[in-house]
């Protein structure tokens, strides 16, 4: 989620998932994939970096929380591979 401010300066969040492009004529006006348009007082340079930086922190929060234990994998001997272990 990124907070942008409307024209008349009120404070908004917007999923950035949702966002399908960003213009800039002079207005920045973003369109969500439902087709909603936004018009915001940041630059669409302002926006792209806001995005990035979202995600860069989600992405970071996730190797942070990542569990490198969880790449191990615990090897199981065959069960039975139809062949029987002699009689002792």
């Amino acid at each position: 989620m990124i907070r942008l401010t409307r024209l008349n300066n009120q404070s908004l969040t917007v999923n950035s998932d949702l966002i399908k492009f960003v213009e800039q004529s002079p207005d920045t006006v973003i369109t969500l994939l439902s087709g909603d348009k936004i018009v915001v007082r940041e630059s669409a340079e302002e926006v792209l970096a806001r995005l990035i930086e979202f995600r860069r922190s989600v992405l970071q929060g996730l190797s942070v929380a990542w569990d490198s234990s969880a790449l191990h994998t615990h090897l199981v001997p065959p069960s039975d591979s139809g062949e029987k272990e002699p009689d002792k």
